[in-house]
């Protein structure tokens, strides 16, 4: 509908024109109907036959590009429905891995949370989240996300919170291997931090740790619970005492994109005492 609204005029006009040639010939030929009539049937009929052809064609490419125009309209409207249902599907992913993370850790106090702000840079160091103390959220409580541990609230405002991961160079946690129970301490590095990896040091020398082995909270650490998932080796060096060993550690959590979160509302204090 759009071409004809800009081209009406001329495609009116071409039209009108059209009609007053058929219709002079066309009077012409009654008038005599002898030479006049021949010679009027010789110019008549391959000009009725082109203007009938032009016709046609007018008519066949507007309607050409009109249907052009509504397929297009409808491709806009599939890719905005499709985009609309894919942040749909990204949201229910990710509701239901922090429904699943709450029930893994239902014997804590837990709370959701989303990211509101970040610093500069690809990686999520130091970020904002939009609980406050209003919401029971305080400062030391873990924050995780689908994939593990995140770090942890060192501010909490009353409706907002400062959040330091465990890739800012402020991070500390008491860490170990699940699989052999080396113990070490998760730290951020800012080099490796560039990378989106993180730092476990004061490894010992005869510790049985290797590449690929998942390494948890150990419970010992001053805010964290046990058993929470923080990465995966990457790669193991020695120190240069010849005493200890590092490993490079890349987190469970996606560090590059963080959005919804899960907050245990707990602190050392108040977490459940193992006997």
């Amino acid at each position: 509908m759009k071409f004809f609204n800009e081209y009406k005029r001329q495609l009116i006009t071409l039209a009108v024109i059209a009609l007053a040639v058929i219709s002079f010939f066309t009077a012409g030929s009654r008038i005599n109907a002898g030479f006049l009539g021949d010679a009027a049937g010789f110019v008549i009929t391959p000009l009725q036959g082109a203007v009938a052809s032009v016709t046609g064609w007018v008519s066949d490419s507007a309607s050409e590009i009109v249907h052009r125009h509504e397929l297009a309209d409808e491709n806009r409207e599939l890719q905005a429905e499709n985009e609309r249902l894919s942040l749909y599907e990204e949201d229910n992913r990710q509701l239901s891995a922090l429904l699943e993370m709450e029930q893994k850790y239902r014997d804590h106090e837990t709370t959701g949370a989303r990211v509101i702000a970040k610093d500069t840079g690809v990686w999520y160091d130091s970020f904002l989240i939009n609980k406050g103390t209003t919401d029971g959220v305080d400062a030391d409580m873990p924050v995780l996300s689908a994939g593990g541990l995140v770090g942890r609230i060192t501010k909490a405002g009353a409706t907002y919170s400062t959040v330091y991961s465990i890739l800012d160079s402020r991070s500390s946690v008491s860490a170990q291997s699940l699989r052999t129970g080396d113990l070490g301490v998760v730290v951020g590095d800012r080099e490796l931090m560039e990378q989106g990896l993180c730092k476990m040091e004061y490894i010992d020398s005869d510790a049985e740790i290797m590449e690929g082995d998942e390494i948890v909270t150990s419970g010992l650490s001053e805010y964290y619970p046990a058993g929470i998932s923080i990465g995966f080796v990457r790669e193991i060096h020695n120190d240069e005492n010849g005493l200890t060993r590092y490993a490079v550690i890349e987190p469970s959590a996606d560090m590059k994109h963080l959005d919804a979160l899960v907050v245990i509302q707990e602190t050392l204090e108040t977490l459940p005492k193992t006997e």
